[in-house]
Protein backbone atom coordinates (compact mmCIF):
# COMPACT_ATOMS: atom_id res chain seq x y z
CA UNK A 1 0.00 0.00 0.00
CA UNK A 2 1.58 3.10 -1.21
CA UNK A 3 1.22 6.05 1.18
CA UNK A 4 -0.05 9.47 -0.22
CA UNK A 5 0.08 12.75 1.51
CA UNK A 6 -2.82 14.94 0.46
CA UNK A 7 -3.08 18.54 1.57
CA UNK A 8 -3.48 22.25 0.37
CA UNK A 9 -3.75 25.38 0.78
CA UNK A 10 -6.81 26.75 3.46
CA UNK A 11 -8.32 29.00 1.43
CA UNK A 12 -9.69 26.35 -0.62
CA UNK A 13 -12.97 25.84 0.06
CA UNK A 14 -14.31 23.85 -3.07
CA UNK A 15 -12.10 20.72 -4.71
CA UNK A 16 -11.10 20.74 -8.00
CA UNK A 17 -13.09 17.93 -10.11
CA UNK A 18 -10.24 16.45 -11.32
CA UNK A 19 -8.65 16.02 -7.47
CA UNK A 20 -11.92 14.55 -6.60
CA UNK A 21 -11.55 12.11 -9.03
CA UNK A 22 -7.43 11.12 -7.88
CA UNK A 23 -8.61 10.85 -4.63
CA UNK A 24 -11.49 8.62 -5.53
CA UNK A 25 -8.87 6.58 -6.93
CA UNK A 26 -6.82 6.34 -4.49
CA UNK A 27 -9.75 5.39 -1.97
CA UNK A 28 -10.29 2.25 -4.85
CA UNK A 29 -6.75 1.55 -4.83
CA UNK A 30 -6.66 1.23 -0.65
CA UNK A 31 -3.77 3.39 -0.44
CA UNK A 32 -3.03 5.07 2.58
CA UNK A 33 -3.76 8.82 3.45
CA UNK A 34 -1.30 11.27 5.28
CA UNK A 35 -3.01 14.42 5.70
CA UNK A 36 -3.14 17.32 8.37
CA UNK A 37 -5.78 18.56 10.15
CA UNK A 38 -6.15 22.60 8.64
CA UNK A 39 -9.26 24.34 7.65
CA UNK A 40 -9.62 24.61 3.69
CA UNK A 41 -8.36 22.08 1.64
CA UNK A 42 -7.16 19.71 4.24
CA UNK A 43 -10.91 19.63 5.66
CA UNK A 44 -12.76 19.45 2.37
CA UNK A 45 -10.56 16.39 1.82
CA UNK A 46 -11.40 14.69 4.82
CA UNK A 47 -14.48 15.18 4.26
CA UNK A 48 -14.55 13.28 0.99
CA UNK A 49 -12.70 10.55 2.20
CA UNK A 50 -15.03 10.57 5.16
CA UNK A 51 -17.92 10.29 2.85
CA UNK A 52 -16.58 7.20 1.12
CA UNK A 53 -16.04 5.95 4.91
CA UNK A 54 -12.27 5.62 3.97
CA UNK A 55 -10.32 4.08 6.71
CA UNK A 56 -6.93 4.09 5.62
CA UNK A 57 -6.14 7.21 6.46
CA UNK A 58 -3.89 9.38 9.58
CA UNK A 59 -4.31 13.23 10.95
CA UNK A 60 -0.89 14.82 11.70
CA UNK A 61 -1.78 17.67 13.91
CA UNK A 62 0.51 19.96 16.18
CA UNK A 63 -1.83 20.88 18.94
CA UNK A 64 -3.32 18.54 21.60
CA UNK A 65 -6.21 17.30 19.50
CA UNK A 66 -6.56 17.98 15.97
CA UNK A 67 -8.35 21.12 14.53
CA UNK A 68 -10.38 18.60 12.12
CA UNK A 69 -10.43 14.88 12.17
CA UNK A 70 -13.65 14.41 10.42
CA UNK A 71 -13.19 10.66 10.06
CA UNK A 72 -12.49 9.88 13.80
CA UNK A 73 -9.44 8.43 12.36
CA UNK A 74 -5.70 7.90 13.82
CA UNK A 75 -4.54 10.60 14.93
CA UNK A 76 -0.61 11.58 15.39
CA UNK A 77 0.53 14.40 17.36
CA UNK A 78 3.98 16.25 16.19
CA UNK A 79 4.63 18.52 18.75
CA UNK A 80 6.04 21.66 17.26
CA UNK A 81 9.59 22.98 18.35
CA UNK A 82 10.10 25.06 21.73
CA UNK A 83 9.23 28.35 20.77
CA UNK A 84 7.31 28.14 17.72
CA UNK A 85 5.08 30.43 16.35
CA UNK A 86 2.69 31.22 13.10
CA UNK A 87 3.66 29.04 10.84
CA UNK A 88 6.61 27.04 12.18
CA UNK A 89 3.76 25.82 14.43
CA UNK A 90 2.99 23.41 11.88
CA UNK A 91 6.04 22.89 9.66
CA UNK A 92 7.05 19.77 11.41
CA UNK A 93 3.81 17.88 11.31
CA UNK A 94 4.16 18.29 7.59
CA UNK A 95 7.89 17.68 7.16
CA UNK A 96 6.80 14.50 8.82
CA UNK A 97 4.17 13.76 6.24
CA UNK A 98 6.56 14.04 3.67
CA UNK A 99 9.06 11.71 5.51
CA UNK A 100 6.52 9.00 5.08
CA UNK A 101 4.88 9.58 1.70
CA UNK A 102 5.48 7.56 -1.07
CA UNK A 103 3.52 10.39 -3.41
CA UNK A 104 1.99 13.29 -2.62
CA UNK A 105 -1.58 15.54 -4.20
CA UNK A 106 -1.76 18.88 -3.31
CA UNK A 107 -4.22 21.65 -4.27
CA UNK A 108 -2.53 24.80 -4.28
CA UNK A 109 -3.81 28.38 -4.52
CA UNK A 110 -0.61 29.75 -6.52
CA UNK A 111 -0.37 31.41 -3.25
CA UNK A 112 0.26 29.09 -0.15
CA UNK A 113 4.13 29.19 1.24
CA UNK A 114 2.94 26.13 3.42
CA UNK A 115 1.40 24.44 0.27
CA UNK A 116 4.42 25.27 -1.64
CA UNK A 117 6.98 23.68 0.73
CA UNK A 118 5.13 20.55 1.37
CA UNK A 119 5.55 20.25 -2.82
CA UNK A 120 9.58 20.66 -1.99
CA UNK A 121 9.35 18.81 1.50
CA UNK A 122 7.85 15.91 -1.57
CA UNK A 123 10.51 16.70 -3.98
CA UNK A 124 13.49 16.45 -1.65
CA UNK A 125 12.76 13.04 -0.53
CA UNK A 126 12.12 11.56 -3.96
CA UNK A 127 8.69 11.45 -3.58
CA UNK A 128 6.73 12.88 -6.90
CA UNK A 129 3.39 15.04 -5.95
CA UNK A 130 0.57 15.75 -8.63
CA UNK A 131 -0.22 20.03 -7.87
CA UNK A 132 -3.62 21.34 -9.06
CA UNK A 133 -2.96 24.92 -9.19
CA UNK A 134 -6.00 26.24 -9.07
CA UNK A 135 -4.95 29.90 -9.57
CA UNK A 136 -3.37 29.21 -12.69
CA UNK A 137 -6.25 25.92 -13.59
CA UNK A 138 -3.10 23.59 -14.40
CA UNK A 139 -1.93 20.39 -13.40
CA UNK A 140 1.73 19.30 -12.79
CA UNK A 141 3.56 16.69 -11.49
CA UNK A 142 6.65 17.75 -9.26
CA UNK A 143 9.07 14.83 -9.60
CA UNK A 144 11.95 16.98 -8.03
CA UNK A 145 13.67 20.24 -7.23
CA UNK A 146 13.98 21.45 -10.85
CA UNK A 147 10.40 21.04 -11.47
CA UNK A 148 9.56 22.44 -7.93
CA UNK A 149 11.55 25.85 -9.30
CA UNK A 150 9.33 25.31 -12.37
CA UNK A 151 5.78 25.34 -10.23
CA UNK A 152 7.51 28.24 -8.25
CA UNK A 153 8.60 30.27 -10.81
CA UNK A 154 4.60 31.36 -12.25
CA UNK A 155 4.59 32.39 -7.93
CA UNK A 156 4.88 36.34 -7.73
CA UNK A 157 7.99 37.89 -5.77
CA UNK A 158 6.12 37.84 -2.66
CA UNK A 159 4.71 34.47 -2.87
CA UNK A 160 8.62 33.42 -3.81
CA UNK A 161 9.88 35.54 -0.53
CA UNK A 162 7.32 33.75 1.86
CA UNK A 163 8.53 30.67 0.53
CA UNK A 164 12.47 31.41 0.85
CA UNK A 165 11.79 33.01 4.54
CA UNK A 166 9.71 29.74 5.68
CA UNK A 167 12.20 27.39 4.43
CA UNK A 168 14.75 25.28 7.00
CA UNK A 169 18.61 25.32 6.46
CA UNK A 170 17.86 21.61 5.08
CA UNK A 171 15.58 22.76 2.59
CA UNK A 172 17.01 25.37 1.54
CA UNK A 173 20.43 23.45 0.90
CA UNK A 174 18.35 20.27 -0.65
CA UNK A 175 18.07 23.12 -3.38
CA UNK A 176 21.22 24.43 -3.58
CA UNK A 177 22.41 21.00 -3.99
Amino acid sequence: MAMIFLGGSRDILELPVPAIERIGAIVAAEHGVLIGDAPGADAEMQSLLAGYNYEHVGVFHAGAEPRNNLGDWAAYPVPPPEGARGFAIHAEKDREMARRADFGLMVWNGESPGTCLNVLRLAITGSPCVVYDTMRGVVASVHNTVDWRAMLHHAGPEVRCDVEARMSANERGALEA
